[in-house]
């Protein structure tokens, strides 16, 4: 046997918490508070009214792909050339036979997820075109940044899930990046990952990586890859988004469908407004998922977001949007389906006070709305533009604390402490306790990078502010990164079909 270590104060509580099922270090959350609704039964049997004719008499388009047309026309949809008219209760109905829960199965067992019910599932970022850190400044992200980015992931155990396209690796041709980026999931995690939807064949190719890795037969049968899609709002589907959202159901994946509604802009600019655009354009995409395979699973996405009417720059983090996310939580209960809504969201441009006070606000949001899938757990900045080495560690630090705080309150006679009162007494201190003795290493979350030591302590260390111990985090966290084992047979038929596909096109650079 090897050299036996013994853990620090921090490993062992951190292992304690993840042994009983509490704290951090789970392979998801169970929530233990309730949502919050804000909105009475018979307002939201308005908005539903008010998006069901928005999708009876104003219709949505559906561009540049005939099966989803033929799904519609077949269904008993009123189709229009391009333009699609639902009729009340349809889209419900057909939404039925939709998965209330599903898992979305790892390469590790013990980190498969269950999205949906009282589940809570922490991702990063997706999408950002630059990446930043306080050492080099903004720039393009590359291959590398990604790997990275999922390394950081993989280390921390306030995250559940690996993401998708966590930036942009623009040094890789646009055609090509997908299976550099779905063979990096593969390879240096063993945590659940998103696919390519970009066009349905780099879809295809996601889903056919995923089936060398865990078997043509079990990826039939089970989700192990979400497709997350995008509605061009206001009340279009584009085929690049419909056709990949058919390819992930009808291999039996699951799709995230999410309308990006900028009020004022891609959306009306009243909150209620945007509720219903969001509604109906979700639904009508969640239900196309089931006409292409019934009981495919499927996420009821949603971003909602403001912008400045001075200006028309988007604005990311703000009230509005949050408490829009709450009412968006109750409808999508009401549909019976998953929810992935809102995320750790902000405009500002360094990992500073704005960044986390923006964030805090959308990622509370996202608690208290009852979200089961949390994509933008961490990194966003610039409106999603960059992501953040620096932001992606203090997000971290926040995601932790989240844990803690959706396992609510524990009530017995241990929490209740009496015994503790009798054996203290007035007047004197709990320090020593058998009480405290027994639960100072699980009692409370601990920060990896918050100070909490005495102003002289903290002055005397260097005077540090949080965005430079995070940088110092995320260099040590890289520098000590292990990738988890992977079959060699796997590994090598992936790496077969990369460059298979690779050299069946020429690079295209857009």
């Amino acid at each position: 046997m090897g050299e036996v270590r013994v853990r620090s104060g921090r490993q062992a509580r951190q292992a304690e918490r993840a042994q009983k099922g509490g704290g951090i270090g789970r392979p998801y959350i169970v929530r233990n508070i309730p949502t919050y609704d804000v909105l009475s039964e018979e307002n939201l049997l308005r908005i539903e009214a008010a998006a069901d004719r928005v999708l009876a008499e104003t219709g949505i388009e559906f561009r540049d792909d005939p099966v989803a047309l033929d799904h519609w026309r077949r269904a008993g949809a009123d189709v229009q050339g391009l333009l699609v008219k639902f009729p009340p209760g349809m889209l419900r109905e057909i939404l039925k036979s939709a998965p209330a829960e599903f898992t979305q199965h790892a390469r590790n067992p013990a980190n498969s997820v269950r999205i949906g019910g009282k589940n809570v599932v922490f991702s990063p970022a997706y999408g950002s075109p630059f990446v930043m850190d306080l050492d080099r400044g903004r720039r393009f992200g590359t291959l590398d940044d990604f790997r990275n980015f999922i390394k950081l992931a993989q280390s921390s155990p306030n995250f559940h899930h690996s993401g998708g396209t966590i930036c942009e690796p623009t040094d890789i041709p646009v055609n090509k990046r997908h299976l550099d980026m779905v063979m990096a999931h593969i390879e240096l995690s063993d945590r659940p990952f998103m696919g390519s939807v970009t066009a349905e064949e780099r879809s295809e190719d996601s889903i056919d990586m995923a089936r060398i890795l865990f078997g043509e037969a079990f990826v039939n049968d089970h989700c192990v890859i979400l497709g997350n899609v995008n509605v061009n709002s206001p009340l279009v589907w584009d085929g690049t988004m419909t056709k990949s959202l058919r390819a992930y159901a009808r291999a039996n994946q699951a799709a995230v469908i999410v309308p990006f509604i900028l009020g004022g802009a891609m959306g009306p600019v009243t909150n209620a407004g945007g509720i219903v655009q969001s509604l109906a354009e979700t639904m009508a995409g969640c239900a196309l998922t089931q006409l292409e395979r019934k009981g495919a699973p499927v996420i009821f996405g949603n971003f909602l977001s403001s912008m400045s009417l001075r200006s028309g720059a988007p604005t990311f983090g703000t009230p509005e949007p949050a408490i829009g996310s709450q009412v968006i939580g109750q409808l999508a209960r009401r549909l019976n389906l998953p929810l992935r809504c809102s995320g750790n969201f902000t405009t500002s441009k360094l990992p500073d006070g704005q960044a986390m006070m923006e964030g805090t606000m959308s990622m509370l949001a996202a608690i208290h709305c009852g979200a089961n899938f949390i994509l933008h757990s961490a990194g966003f900045l610039d409106g999603l533009l960059s992501m953040s080495y620096e932001k992606f560690m203090l997000d971290a630090d926040l995601c932790g604390a989240l844990h803690a705080y959706l396992d609510g309150i524990k009530i017995d006679d241990d929490q209740l402490a009496v015994d503790a009162f009798a054996e203290v007494g007035p007047g004197n201190h709990f320090f020593g306790c058998s009480h405290t003795m027994k639960h100072y290493e699980t009692a409370f979350w601990d920060s990896d990078l918050s100070d909490n030591e005495p102003f002289e302590k903290w002055e005397a260390a260097g005077s540090t502010d949080a965005a430079t111990r995070a940088n110092a985090l995320w260099k040590k966290r890289l520098a000590e990164f292990e990738a988890p084992a992977l079959d060699e047979g796997i590994r090598d038929g992936l790496r077969d079909f990369v460059a298979r596909r690779k050299g069946e096109a020429a690079d295209a650079w857009y």
